[in-house]
């Protein structure tokens, strides 16, 4: 129960930190064009341009563009360098349409205070201590587009990630979970950017019966296996 209540606590803060800011987008509205499941295929067309910061930008003027675009931003966004002040005002910055940031920054920051930090067992710099390594990492599933203008979107993306402090003496070890973001993107400044999201529990499949592995076996896991740029 304490392992659910930390990641639930850790994407809410999320949500809560967009709450007002960014206009709250609402992870259960249907788009007027909402579209089907439709299987990723090769396209002929490069899924983005380049990396700004190290955070896929670049992204097409078009559905699959803002599809891909909503997949990577979800990537960054429930990721370990949000807990860190400074990484975080990079994503923030780079992220989301400039008329948000100023007031993301202050909410964000507010949202992942020391308390937070200090429950997720992190110092002030959102680092694990010594000996041991904190995991937050999320692989999107697929993305569905629930409403398309041209220059605004609205996507869900489903996702599964792992979270958790890897270490012999952790009392908060890695797990799993599944959520679906709901993003509102807006063309802007030759390239897709967030103007609010949200997050909505599951879908959820059932638990499997792998073991689990060990804690030094899931920290060389994250070192070792480098993240992707997902495309749609």
């Amino acid at each position: 129960m304490a392992i659910v209540g930390i990641v639930v606590v850790l994407i809410a803060a999320i949500a809560f930190a967009t709450r007002g800011g960014g206009g709250g987008g609402d992870g259960d509205q249907e788009g007027k064009d909402g579209g089907g499941a439709e299987p990723t295929a090769p396209s002929g067309e490069r899924p983005v341009e380049g990396k700004n910061g190290g955070i896929p930008a670049g992204f097409a003027k078009t559905e699959q563009g803002a599809q891909s675009a909503a997949a990577n931003y979800a990537v960054v966004l429930v990721s370990g360098d949000i807990l860190k002040r400074d990484k975080r005002h990079e994503i923030i910055d780079r992220l989301f349409v400039p008329s948000k940031v100023d007031a993301l920054q202050g909410k964000f920051d507010k949202t992942y205070s020391k308390s937070l930090l200090d429950k997720l067992g992190l110092n002030e710099n959102g680092q694990a201590p010594k000996g041991m390594t904190y995991i937050s990492r999320t692989s999107p599933m697929g993305t569905k587009v629930t409403d398309f203008s041209g220059t605004a979107a609205t996507l869900e993306v489903w996702c599964t990630g792992i979270y958790g402090t890897a270490g012999e003496r952790s009392t908060n070890p890695v797990t799993s979970d599944w959520f679906t973001l709901n993003l509102k993107l807006r063309w802007d400044n030759g390239d897709w950017k967030v103007e609010s999201f949200s997050q909505k529990a599951g879908p959820t499949p059932v638990n499997g019966d792998q073991r689990a592995s060990a804690a030094d076996e899931m920290a060389k896991a994250v070192e070792e296996y480098g993240g992707f740029t997902y495309a749609r």
